[in-house]
């Protein structure tokens, strides 16, 4: 697999779900070649549960491969990963949500964009009027069979707080029929504000994942979590770190029975060289291990989640980088 460029690697959760939303018809599968082959044969349950504390994976950190349910879980069981927060894109394309024409590329001409925004007339509103009304059935069939290989879907991550609420309670629905603990989506007022009524419907919670915003003078997580008792964070280390160049146990000593996941991954500090910087495991200032230990240490039921943000090296891909990651945690909790 080629080197993805820094832009490349660095797009966006939402900007991701929109392109593959569109994009996933156009990409031959993975299983077609392999994943449905090796379906065929018994293979060994992964287990990333390590010295007590379960490591996991966003499959945000494939975003480089097919998007298919089929081989998400392919890539969890070659990285040796036993639970995933898997992102809606993923869920939704197995489901069978109405798909639009893939996305045109960068260089497009103008006659090409106007095509393509033609045929992408009507796309949302079938998107969401198949929310409001397909039943659970898929998402249960989707938890089975991950389920059957070893993984857990410990989280469902739809980003609902600007949908409708005929769409909100779907997502709380369909995160529940796949086994999951809540819906995970991006901190803010908005999500804080508006979803936590919809976990508490549910019995459910959401999971708020912050960026670079702990950087910004007079920010807290307290003021998001005391907008509902069944907010919880979806702590991201590796932002927080880059961003404020503080210890994460700070954050993760002071409000461990509110935090649901932590993202993790190696970065520089802030005034690293160069600074906030995605770096293979290892070769960054993000205190990896101290995180890890600490979880170990006092049993906490959180779930730590690998985010693959790093520059794929040349000649590696997603899975073979994940699998260096979770082994990289291994070898600290055993």
């Amino acid at each position: 697999m080629r080197n993805m460029s820094k832009s490349e690697n660095q797009v966006s959760r939402r900007k991701f779900l929109e392109m593959t939303a569109g994009a996933a018809l156009a990409i031959v599968p993975f299983s077609a070649v392999s994943g449905m082959q090796s379906a065929k044969t018994k293979t060994k349950k992964p287990n990333s549960r390590f010295g007590g504390v379960q490591i996991g994976a966003i499959t945000y950190s494939w975003r480089s491969m097919s998007p298919t349910a089929e081989d998400t879980l392919k890539y969890c069981i070659d990285s040796g990963i036993s639970s995933i927060e898997l992102m809606s894109n993923t869920a939704e394309l197995f489901a069978g949500i109405p798909q639009g024409p893939p996305r045109p590329a960068r260089d497009a001409t103008e006659e090409q964009r106007a095509a393509y925004k033609e045929a992408t007339k009507g796309i949302a509103d079938a998107q969401k009027k198949w929310r409001a009304t397909v039943p659970m059935t898929r998402f249960e069939e989707l938890r089975k069979m991950y389920n059957k290989a070893g993984v857990k879907i410990h989280i469902a991550k739809f980003s609902p707080e600007n949908w409708s609420d005929e769409e909100i309670d779907y997502s709380f629905r369909a995160a529940k029929a796949m086994g999951a603990k809540g819906v995970s989506t991006e901190i803010g007022d908005v999500s804080a504000k508006k979803l936590g009524p919809f976990a508490q419907k549910y019995g459910m919670k959401v999971i708020l994942h912050q960026h670079m915003q702990p950087g910004q003078e007079g920010w807290t997580f307290e003021k998001f979590l005391e907008m509902s008792p069944n907010n919880m964070l979806n702590f991201d280390a590796g932002h927080y770190f880059g961003a404020t160049g503080l210890h994460p146990n700070g954050i993760i000593e002071k409000l461990h029975d509110r935090i649901s996941s932590i993202h993790i991954k190696d970065k520089t500090g802030p005034k690293g060289t160069p600074p906030n910087t995605n770096m293979e495991w290892g070769k960054g200032e993000t205190p990896v291990a101290d995180i890890l230990l600490l979880l170990k240490k006092n049993k906490w039921p959180i779930n730590v989640d690998i985010e693959l943000e790093y520059n794929i090296p040349q000649g590696s891909d997603a899975v073979a980088e994940v699998r260096k990651c979770v082994e990289y945690c291994r070898k600290i909790l055993v």
